[in-house]
């Protein structure tokens, strides 16, 4: 892995201030949907090999207005294209954001786990001479009993 221990926190007025920036990017943005499965499923979509596309169509329309109907407003597709091309480098911004975000969260979660094992190993050899670990150890062992009581699979032999 690319990093070492993690030693950094977030104090309450940190993470207080972190989702108050991320409220202000939804009020700079109000006029964010959410869309049903369904509502998802339908639409016609447009990535990133639709994009030159769109682009493409935007001109053609602008240049050759005297083809399209009356009612088609070009004004509206330049619009949706430039509100879908700023999207898209936002949600780029913000999807690197969230992957180094989770990525921590993983690496940062995986320090304690393995901490954590090891504090439960010596509080189980220590239970067995000293007294009132026991409990902590049963405490700390509730953790494995569903792993403990899975059937395992059945071998099958000839």
């Amino acid at each position: 892995m690319s990093y070492q221990n993690i030693a950094a926190a977030l104090s309450p007025q940190d993470i207080q201030e972190i989702k108050a920036a991320l409220q202000k990017i939804q009020q700079k943005m109000p006029f964010l949907v959410t869309l049903s499965t369904e509502e998802r499923r339908k639409l016609v979509k447009m990535g990133d090999k639709s994009l030159a596309f769109v682009n493409n169509s935007v001109t053609a329309a602008q240049s050759n207005r005297e083809i399209l109907p009356a009612t088609f407003e070009v004004e509206e597709l330049v619009r949706d294209y430039q509100l879908a091309t700023a999207l898209t480098e936002v949600l780029i911004s913000m999807q690197q954001l969230a992957e180094q975000v989770d990525d921590t969260l993983m690496a940062v979660g995986s320090e304690a786990m393995t901490s954590s094992l090891t504090v439960y190993d010596y509080v189980k050899t220590a239970s067995k001479k000293t007294p009132g670990l026991k409990i902590v150890a049963e405490q700390l062992g509730e953790r494995f009993k569903a792993i403990k009581g899975r059937p395992t699979k059945a071998v099958s032999g000839s």
